[in-house]
């Protein structure tokens, strides 16, 4: 049970007890954890980019069917130059399905992207040419 002083209030008693938490890394700041929910790809793709601006590095997270769409956003950051692999993890989890009543084994991935040399002076040129779309008002998203 928590208690709270008139100084702390429940949601920074919250988000502290979640910080600190330190489970084998379960919460990092740079993680995405991508599932098959409906989010179009480069939602995943530019909120990469913004977690590298902040944290220097992102890491990419998915189970199962969602995998694939990992892979693909780790792909686009690559071939764009705007990341470079640092580090892949695969393994199996146990995950509780309770219809079955007993664990499922689901793949997962794990990818370490970090910034190219050339990330910052890319994204700057990215955000140059958008402020001049925006002027022309001419706004729509380039896919790699």
């Amino acid at each position: 049970m928590l208690l709270f002083s008139h100084s702390h209030t429940a949601m920074e008693a919250i988000t502290e007890g979640v910080n600190n938490i330190n489970i084998s890394d379960s919460y990092k700041k740079n993680r995405i954890q991508v599932s098959n929910t409906k989010k179009p790809l480069f939602f995943y793709v530019n909120l990469a980019k913004r977690y590298m601006q902040q944290h220097n590095e992102v890491e990419l997270s998915a189970l199962g069917m969602a995998i694939a769409t990992v892979v693909t956003v780790a792909e686009i950051l690559k071939n764009n130059e705007l990341a470079v692999e640092k580090k892949i993890t695969t393994s199996t989890v146990d995950i509780k399905d309770d219809s079955r009543g007993r664990p499922v084994q689901k793949a997962k991935i794990e990818i370490l992207l970090g910034k190219t040399e050339k990330f910052d002076e890319l994204m700057a040129a990215a955000a140059a040419a958008a402020a001049e779309d925006g002027e022309n008002g001419d706004v729509e998203e380039h896919a790699a």
